[in-house]
This record gives structure tokens, sequence and C-alpha cells, in this order.
């Protein structure tokens, strides 16, 4: 990393941007997952929330950090990429499935962590891919994104 190219600003840039894209969806569960519970319970439900998202985050970043060495495996991810982008320009309907208020803060938090093992998975590719290589980048990236998903959903 060599602080005086500005490239090295720009991939910084870039993981900021994608951060803050991506990192809202992961609020938006949180916060529609805790939004029946008191109040109390509310900000716990929104702490350990978060805290299984950053958790889902390292493992992926892990696996993702390996497979991106895997040769061929992104032009398998391109070749599925544009099979779902054939399939949402035909216009297949698929159902949508609403995230439901719980009054029981276990049964908000497992609503979290299933949402964010989905969820949390386009945003460690994302930052993968603009650090380059680069995992102090990568790091940041994912410590950046934690903050904003705590935020967010308060």
């Amino acid at each position: 990393m060599d602080f005086s190219n500005p490239t090295f600003y720009l991939q910084v840039l870039q993981i900021i941007w994608i951060d803050l894209l991506l990192s809202g969806d992961n609020a938006v569960v949180i916060a529609l997952a805790v939004r029946g519970l008191p109040e109390n319970q509310r900000k716990w439900g929104i702490w350990l929330g978060a805290g299984a998202a950053v958790f889902l985050r390292i493992i992926f970043a892990g696996i993702i950090s390996y497979l991106l060495n895997v040769p061929f495996l992104k032009v398998v991810g391109a070749v599925l990429l544009f099979w779902i982008a054939i399939k949402l320009v035909v216009g297949e309907e698929e159902e949508e499935g609403d995230i439901a208020a719980s009054g029981n803060l276990w049964k908000a938090v497992w609503t979290i962590v299933i949402a964010d093992a989905v969820m949390s998975l386009d945003n460690v590719i994302a930052i993968a891919a603009a650090a380059k290589g680069h995992y102090e980048l990568f790091i940041f990236g994912l410590l950046l994104s934690v903050p904003l998903v705590v935020f967010g959903a308060t």
C-alpha cells in the first residue's frame, strides 16, 4: 500500500461508498425485526443482531478471501450473474418475504441472523473486490460497516 498513490485513496472511497450503500439493508432488517419489542429489549436486539451481522461478515470474509483465489470461479460467478439478470429482465416474479416484527427478543435476533446471512455476503464480496487483494483495505471496509449497521438500525 502506497499512501502517496492516488489509486489507494480511490480504493478507500470505493469501499466507503460500498459500505454506505450495502450496509443500509442490514440496518433496515435489524430495525424492522426489533420494532415490536419493548424499548429495553429493542436495544439488546439491535446490539445482538449487529453482533451477529459482524460475526457473519468475519466468517464470510475468510471464505471469500479463499474463494477469490480459485481459478475460473469469477467466470462462473459472472455467468450466474448474467443468468440472474436475464431472469430479472424476462420478469419472472418471486414473492418477497416481509420481515415481521417480533415480540420475543430471541426470535427477533434469529430473524436478523437469517436475513444478515443473505445480505452480508454481497457486502463482503463487494469490499473484497474493491480492496483488490489489499487485506488492510478489506479489514478497513469490514470495520467501517459495523458502525454503519449499528447506527443505521437505531
